[in-house]
């Protein structure tokens, strides 16, 4: 079959694949304004395609099933906080940890959504928000572990914890002071996280 010419000015084709990429980015970007004025709780998908005046039979041609919706707009708006957002190189295990909560905390209904996803993860009929999230945990971990490893090398953090130990209870210690700040917004997520540092830290450093 022979394709069609290419656009005289050099752009590249937008065929119905691109098309469908580009619609789904923008049923993204406007699912992710509705959560932010609704939370994530009791809005079905008929509910949100109403929101966002999308058909609920439009709606489900891009994602299966009301899960799979609020997954990607938390991938979607993670990655584009990310790109608006990026940490600083040479980050300690702690400071990336930090940033990446601030930034979210920065999106209205982010952490929300984060801790519904989660979890909806820990209860049964729900495999692929456990999935994405064992994922997560499994590669945030390994992560953590290596600049943990590093800064033992530098002499920056304690050498007789384990790396992967300390990665795991650096992932805790953020999710759960984002959880107690949903609670609790004078709860100071970035100083406590500063205290965390500080308790990895050699004694002479401290």
């Amino acid at each position: 079959m022979t394709k069609p010419p290419a656009p005289a000015d050099g752009s590249p084709r937008r065929g119905p694949y691109a098309k469908g990429v580009e619609r789904r980015r923008e049923i993204l970007d406007r699912a992710i304004e509705v959560f932010a004025e609704r939370g994530s709780e009791g809005t079905s998908l008929r509910a949100i395609g109403d929101a966002i005046g999308v058909s609920h039979a439009a709606l489900r041609h891009y994602f299966a099933s009301r899960e799979q919706l609020l997954l990607e707009v938390y991938r979607f708006a993670e990655r584009r906080t990310e790109e608006r957002d990026p940490e600083p190189p040479g980050g300690s295990v702690v400071g990336m940890m930090t940033h990446a909560a601030r930034r979210n905390r920065a999106v209205p209904g982010l952490v929300q959504l984060y801790s519904t996803l989660l979890a909806r993860a820990l209860e049964e009929d729900h495999e692929e928000s456990r999935e994405y999230f064992a994922a997560r945990f499994d590669g945030l971990r390994a992560e953590l572990a290596e600049r943990v490893e590093s800064g033992q090398l530098r002499g920056d953090i304690r050498a007789d914890i384990s790396p992967q130990a300390a990665a795991a209870l650096v992932i805790a210690a953020s999710d759960g002071l984002q959880m107690q700040w949903l609670l609790n917004p004078s709860i100071d997520v970035e100083a406590t996280l500063a205290q965390l540092e500080e308790l990895l830290a050699p004694a002479e450093k401290c």
